[in-house]
């Protein structure tokens, strides 16, 4: 065993010299003095054709369309690892190791960030040595580099520490190792440029509180609240501070407190919610339960699929309930935050058969009796499918039927599966103020003009925190619900919500006679939902 991992090292070190020497070539065509540095371009330049004349000294942040580094390294990223460890053979530093980046803005340190392992690929940093990443993208460049700069701007302070005016931005580059805890190395890269805030220019009528119309279909509130902390909210998200916003519902005590459209939105835009639609498949499983089509969240997938039919057929898969696609704790090897995972939703959409996909998924190799929490989308497609299955008529039919019409609910657009049943998994279109109707549901525990729509007893087993969510300590999930707690002047608020891409949430709160409902088309992006809701919108609505 020795033998052969000496071996594998001695392979490995060989490798890596052999394409320190190929890369030779590409090193002499860089001048000396662009080693060790972090440049700025505009465009997407090939190395060949790259030279100082394409190196921005500053830009102006508002217009800025694209925006890329080029570095240049002495050596391949895995050359520095070796120094940080010189015992682990190349694959294994990096497993361990990748770049670490740090924002410095008029040169105090902003952000720092140890890049996951799994940014960039190993042949890239076993080999190159000239690298040109995205920061800004008008093709929304799928890369690591945007998603960095992204983080850095959203939730790193980027965004507060650049204010409007001219900014010095510096990044340095070393490599770092996690062993398990994190080894860095030296500034093996680093670059300054100038950056221009431009603010687009707002008035005084422009961020003022929107009058609600009539015709609403809810009771005008006539709680006070605090109208400049909600003109402060309304100028960020003109000023694009907070971005892609594009409305902001709040019920208080069952009726319309605020109401405000943004970026072209109005009352009567359908928001392409994305993930929200999934906490409406658990409220149909609610009312079928009731209504005895389905016996209950416990009735197991073989009751409903002949499950050998499928691939990666085991007797575990026999036993996942309702209840565990539910709570993203059915084993099955579905991960939609990593990319690598087989049942991964990306992995599903060019199928031709979204259920077939479902269930083909092998389980995980952890899975136990006590399955651990995954979010996996094409599991709330099996769901959808069990009700379109037992309810009379189909599930689209039944959802207008005992859910929507009841509600008030008429103008609305499903998205479908490409067995054209309605997409339990999201995209299902609907108002702001129908939304806000759904949310309502929930926070009346189940009640809609005095009628039980959905049973009290399952409103709150769907709410509930039952589940830790992994990496967190106090977020929690129920029934394809959301579940956390805003901090407001030192007091803890629960909350459940529904969630999806983009920034769109339905807040419900639990001790707080608040519902409400944001939209937004920020998709792939970092949203600034939670730090509306805790710096504007709670202090401005809690008495």
């Amino acid at each position: 065993m020795k033998l052969q991992k000496t071996y594998i090292l001695l392979l490995s070190i060989c490798f890596i010299n052999s394409c320190i020497a190929a890369h030779k070539s590409i090193l002499q065509e860089i001048e000396n003095h662009t080693i060790g540095e972090i440049t700025f371009v505009k465009d997407v330049i090939p190395p060949k054709d790259y030279s100082k004349k394409d190196i921005l000294s500053s830009f102006d942040l508002k217009d800025c369309k694209d925006l890329n580094i080029r570095f240049f390294l002495d050596k391949p990223l895995v050359h520095y690892l070796q120094k940080l460890d010189t015992n682990l053979p190349a694959e294994e530093l990096l497993a361990k190791g990748n770049f670490q980046f740090s924002f410095y803005v008029d040169n105090t340190l902003i952000y720092k960030e140890n890049l996951n392992q799994g940014a960039g690929t190993i042949a890239e940093k076993s080999t190159a040595t000239v690298f040109r990443k995205p920061f800004i993208s008008s093709t929304n460049e799928d890369s690591w580099g945007r998603f960095l700069w992204m983080r850095f701007m959203k939730r790193g302070g980027g965004e507060e520490s650049l204010t409007e005016g001219s900014h010095s931005l510096k990044i340095e580059i070393r490599p770092y190792l996690e062993t398990p805890g994190i080894i860095t190395g030296n500034i093996i890269a680093k670059g300054e440029i100038t950056v221009n805030v431009i603010k687009p220019k707002v008035i005084e009528e422009q961020i003022k509180v929107q009058p609600i119309a009539a015709n609403s279909g809810w009771i005008i509130s006539e709680n006070k609240y605090d109208t400049q902390k909600i003109k402060e909210l309304n100028k960020k998200i003109l000023q694009e501070d907070f971005k892609d916003i594009t409305s902001i519902v709040v019920i208080k005590n069952q009726k319309l407190l605020l109401e405000e459209y943004f970026n072209g939105a109005d009352r009567t835009t359908l928001h392409d919610t994305r993930s929200v639609g999934k906490s409406f498949a658990s409220t149909l499983l609610g009312i079928a339960i009731e209504d005895k089509y389905i016996k209950d969240e416990n009735q197991t997938l073989h009751t409903f699929y002949t499950l050998k039919n499928f691939k990666n057929y085991s007797p575990e898969k026999e036993t996942i309930t309702i209840k565990n696609l539910l709570m993203m704790r059915s084993g099955i090897d579905g991960d939609d935050s990593n990319p690598d995972s087989p049942g991964n939703e990306e992995n599903m959409y060019p199928t031709p058969n979204w259920l077939q996909f479902a269930l083909d998924q092998p389980m995980s190799k952890e899975s136990t009796n006590d399955k651990k929490w995954s979010y996996y989308t094409a599991g709330t497609i099996i769901l959808g499918d069990i009700l379109n299955k037992k309810v009379p008529d189909g599930l689209e039919k039944y959802a207008h039927k005992k859910l929507f019409a009841p509600l008030g609910i008429q103008n609305y657009q499903w998205e479908y599966t490409p067995q054209k049943i309605a997409n339990t998994a999201g995209g299902l279109r609907m108002s702001s103020l129908d939304y806000a109707k759904y949310g309502q549901l929930y926070k009346n525990n189940g009640v809609w003009n005095k009628n039980q729509i959905l049973p009290k007893k399952w409103v709150q087993t769907s709410l509930a925190p039952q589940i830790g969510l992994p990496h967190t300590k106090d977020e929690f999930y129920g029934y394809l619900f959301w579940n956390k707690k805003y901090t407001i002047n030192d007091i803890s608020y629960e909350v459940s919500y529904c969630s999806g891409n983009g920034g769109n949430k339905i807040f419900i709160f639990k001790d707080l006679p608040l519902v409400i409902v944001i939209t937004a088309v920020a998709y792939n992006k970092p949203n600034e939902v939670d730090k509306i809701m805790k710096e504007y919108l709670l202090p401005a609505i809690i008495d």
